[in-house]
């Protein structure tokens, strides 16, 4: 069991128990942040208000691509077989969305039923475009590498995803169809247009390959892909360990963006005139509200980047009685303010807790389980797991010309000194972190010197880690010198 004392020494209160992170999220955002959103409206500009289903649900992935990216065939794959609603076609089938989640039976819950469901976090779907953004974990945006094109509809769904810039991924699809110069080019082209799109300092990861179970019209890149893949994969798979930072991460963009708006609604209200020329000067505000942020992030040290959308914002405005809005309430600024300050950072400790005392979740099923184990695995038979299969020591092979330059370090009852053997390994002019983890792995008998063995295994993985292959952890059986099976064991 894990709990969380937070108190407020100000007030005297009585400390509170939580036993979650999840308790504690939805205790804040009750008690803390939703009190100030609903006195400034924050749910009819930006965001409806978050329920319990929103801090229970599972981890989720958007997928968005124009059509015919191949985006149920990308569903479709990880998954391995058909699923409920699903249909692939060269036509245009982006005129709704389908939520693919797990369940006992397979079945179609209509999106009128499935919007009503407390137990889903899909209640106020309706009326906010921007609402997925804000609750998934991860955001993947799929592109055709054989007609890679971003209209101008795609352009401002990438752009409606502001502020959520970490939560995206990209996978260039169908790249299997073109030859590798015109990939690199296309890829290069992609590059571009995101940067133009995305306003983000980092550089969006992008994933290469070809997402479907047909073989590859063009198979060149054929590890590549497979690399991409798995590092892909992984990036899917640590969704599970993340989800509860993910939300609290969420709640802090969140609480920042309502202390804004706070500020933004209550410097109307106080401009607004009690009973002459209301709507002058209504369109007067409305007009200066670039001028209205520039003194708000003045006067509060408040980043552009936390502020909404100008333009957005402007239009909102226009449907909105300004004088029945909320003028400042301090006791409500200060309650998120303690919120962000000492509350979330105790509820930081309790996340790490959960994430070293509770089970690593693992994505299981589908693709996720085809290349875990057997030869199809990634970079199976490669690099130090070449030889894995053979009952000869794959080190063998070269063994002769390894003996060779053994004899002529000077080894004394059969083997070489440290020092002899590092004139020879930095030979290879790999870095000295590197040339000693080789070290570490190939002195199995940890005397601080190498026998004709143990020698020619450290040659074998400096060849390994030459041919561009990681070195592993641990020494693999297979890669044991046969005289020292015994002693590894």
């Amino acid at each position: 069991m894990f709990s969380w004392l937070g108190t407020d020494d100000r007030r005297k209160k009585e400390p509170e128990v939580f036993q979650t992170v999840s308790e504690g999220l939805k205790k804040l955002y009750k008690t803390k942040l939703l009190p100030l959103e609903e006195s400034y409206k924050f749910h009819e500009f930006h965001s409806p208000a978050l329920e319990d289903a929103d801090f229970d649900n599972k981890p989720m992935v958007l997928l968005v691509g124009q059509y015919s990216t191949g985006k149920t065939s990308f569903i479709r794959y990880l998954l391995e077989q058909d699923f409920p609603g699903m249909r692939i076609g060269p036509e245009p089938t982006t005129d709704s969305f389908i939520a693919v989640m797990h369940g006992n039976t397979e079945g179609v819950i209509p999106g009128n039923a499935l919007v009503v469901d407390p137990k889903k976090p899909f209640r106020k779907l309706n009326a906010f475009g921007n609402w997925f953004a804000e609750r998934v974990d991860r955001i993947i945006l799929l592109f055709d590498a054989h007609k890679l094109d971003i209209s101008d509809e795609f352009s401002e769904v990438i752009k409606a995803l502001k502020n959520h810039e970490d939560k995206i991924r990209v996978v260039l699809n169908k790249a299997d169809q073109i030859e590798t110069q015109q990939l690199m080019r296309v890829y290069g082209a992609l590059m571009w247009s995101l940067g133009k799109i995305v306003n983000t300092p980092e550089v969006i990861r992008v994933y290469i390959g070809s997402f479907w179970s047909h073989p590859l019209l063009i198979p060149d890149n054929r590890k590549l892909f497979e690399a991409e893949e798995q590092d892909l994969f992984k990036d899917i798979q640590s969704l599970p360990r993340n989800a509860a930072l993910r939300k609290l991460n969420d709640l802090i963009k969140r609480a920042r963006l309502a202390k804004v708006h706070a500020y933004i609604i209550s410097s109307l209200k106080k401009e607004m005139p009690s009973v002459f020329g209301k709507e002058n000067k209504k369109k007067e505000l409305i007009g200066s509200l670039g001028d209205i942020y520039k003194r708000i992030e003045r006067e509060h040290q408040i980043s552009p980047g936390d502020f909404p959308n100008l333009k957005k914002m402007q239009d909102q405005l226009q449907a909105q009685d300004l004088t029945k809005f909320q003028p400042l309430k301090p006791k409500l600024l200060e309650a998120v303010d303690d919120m962000l300050a000492n509350d979330i950072a105790s509820l930081m400790v309790l996340v790490r807790q959960e994430e070293t005392q509770r089970p690593n979740p693992v994505v299981k099923g589908g693709a996720f389980d085809g290349t875990l184990d057997g030869p199809f695995g990634h970079g199976y038979g490669e690099g130090a797991g070449e030889g894995i299969d053979e009952a000869e020591w794959v080190v063998a092979r070269d063994k002769p010309a390894y003996d060779e330059i053994f004899y002529t370090l000077s080894p004394v009852n059969g083997k070489v000194t440290g020092a002899n053997a590092k004139k020879e390994m930095v030979k290879s002019k790999l870095p000295n972190t590197v040339l000693g983890k080789i070290w570490k792995l190939a002195d199995i008998d940890k005397d601080g010197m190498l026998d004709d063995e143990e020698f020619a295994l450290a040659n074998h993985l400096i060849k390994v880690k030459l041919e561009g292959h990681e070195l592993p952890s641990e020494l693999p059986a297979h890669l044991v010198p046969p005289s020292k099976r015994k002693i590894s064991e």
